[in-house]
């Protein structure tokens, strides 16, 4: 649609080169322009019936001019060249001059995919997806304590067309499905509720093919389960294993962000100016991977159109780099690691992760299990909050246990894990070889944007955390 979408308004690159032309003006260091056009739809179900259904088209451009640290910045969800003008003249303010001077030749370098072409919307009919929701009620009632059941499909297909100054003139075709699972059981008076679901860059046939759909919600009905026998949490400081997957959200949130260029160069991130220090214990090595297939989080080129890759921000320990877009790179006198995101033409790029997530050890669960002696299990996590400039955070565990005397035990509720980024990942004594990314649910917020992300880790032991509950330890 991008390529009939720009020939109806005749956008020909003859014309789109006289656009960025008169976007690039004196004085203005790199200029873009960003091309897209959107299609989404959702599907509701709740009480055994579809009770509603969305479906969505959008499309625009935004044009961006940077001056040092400075940008100028205008969209238009209208592609006629008089409003396209509209808004790189407006963009271009930021210079006091109305001559352009020179862009480079566009290069169109073709790049190995990481996910379909093709858009998800149509790998199932109407009737397909309908009964793919009501097959998840149908499970989840087979549960006698499973009281209500909510679930939704949606699917998304996006078409970009980014052009800059720097010679770049890319497409990228993206999909995008996610299942969302919520069941809510009860047994003598004591109501609980949890939440499983996944997704990632295919097409809604891969919940089919792989029966997701079942294991989903299974996995939600074990967490609900497990919380209606859950006890009150400790509170106090003591030892922290952390189970693989989901749970290096905490890692996305009170380190990952702490090492995004634009915090660092402007000096507000724990992390500045480390780079070649020890920030982690030796255990610890830390990747952002946008390169992996069909991934939620992984993009074949960012939304500057560079390549994205596997960046290695901690490597045994030693802090190796930052998470780079194109305007703090270049400030910061470094090369762009293809982090930068935006959440649509409307929204400026930022550097932003994408799939974030430590590397195996050499130890294992049972080890770490074993090795102590009064402490706390967490598999799983609702949300939580961070302070990017302190690293400070609080993460609440929605499936959690006590470890008593080497061994697994009773579940518990209203568990926190309070803490510095920094400081934890010093603390980190095991790292097993189980990594485990999570199902495809990760959302990224960010001064307002929301983009899609992965994350992951394998089991891990922190020596000592703050924890927050309802009992006093011990």
């Amino acid at each position: 649609m991008i390529e009939q979408l720009l020939d109806e308004h005749h956008l020909t690159q003859d014309a789109i080169t006289s656009l960025l032309s008169s976007l690039a003006v004196k004085n203005v260091d790199y200029a873009d322009l960003y091309f897209q056009h959107s299609v989404s739809e959702s599907w509701f179900l709740e009480e055994g019936i579809v009770k509603s259904g969305t479906y969505h088209i959008s499309h625009g451009v935004g044009a961006r001019a940077v001056k040092g640290e400075k940008t100028g910045f205008a969209y238009s969800d209208d592609l006629n060249m008089k409003a396209i003008q509209q808004a790189v003249d407006f963009a271009k303010g930021i210079s006091n001059h109305t001559d352009s001077h020179p862009i480079q030749a566009f290069q169109s370098i073709p790049q190995v995919a990481k996910y379909s072409g093709l858009s998800p919307l149509g790998s199932l009919t109407s009737k397909e997806k309908v009964d793919l929701l009501k097959e998840i009620d149908s499970i989840a009632r087979k549960e006698p304590k499973v009281k209500q059941v909510s679930a939704s499909l949606s699917g998304a297909y996006t078409e970009v067309l980014i052009v800059s100054t720097d010679g770049v003139y890319q497409k990228d075709y993206r999909p995008m499905v996610r299942i969302s699972i919520s069941v809510i059981v009860e047994h003598d008076g004591r109501i609980e509720h949890a939440s499983s679901g996944g997704g990632g860059r295919y097409d809604y046939r891969y919940f089919i093919d792989h029966d997701l759909a079942e294991i989903y919600t299974n996995e939600a009905i074990r967490q609900a389960l497990i919380a209606l026998e859950a006890k009150g949490a400790p509170a106090g400081n003591m030892p922290v294993i952390l189970g693989p997957g989901w749970p290096g959200v905490l890692l996305h949130e009170a380190i990952g962000h702490g090492l995004e260029g634009d915090f660092n160069r402007k000096g507000t991130s724990v992390f500045t100016g480390k780079i070649g220090e020890q920030v982690a214990s030796e255990k610890c090595t830390i990747v952002d991977n946008g390169t992996l297939a069909n991934r939620r989080g992984s993009l074949t080129i960012d939304d500057e159109g560079t390549p994205t890759q596997n960046t290695t921000l901690i490597e045994k320990g030693i802090l190796k780099g930052y998470l780079f877009d194109k305007l703090n790179a270049g400030l910061m006198d470094k090369r762009s690691t293809g982090n930068a995101r935006r959440e649509s033409y409307a929204h400026i790029p930022m550097p932003r992760m994408t799939n974030t997530y430590m590397l195996n050890g050499t130890d294992n669960l049972e080890e770490m299990i074993a090795s102590v002696d009064d402490g706390l299990y967490a598999v799983n996590f609702d949300g939580g909050q961070v302070d990017i400039t302190s690293g400070k955070f609080v993460f609440s565990a929605n499936e959690a246990y006590l470890i008593k005397n080497g061994k697994i035990t009773t579940p518990v509720k209203g568990a926190t894990l309070i803490g510095s980024g920094d400081d934890v990942l010093k603390k980190i004594s095991m790292v097993a070889n189980d990594l485990k990314l999570d199902s495809g649910i990760g959302v990224c917020g960010k001064d307002g944007q929301s983009v899609p992300v992965g994350v992951g880790q394998p089991s891990l032991k922190i020596d000592q955390l703050t924890v927050g509950g309802t009992e006093v330890n011990g």
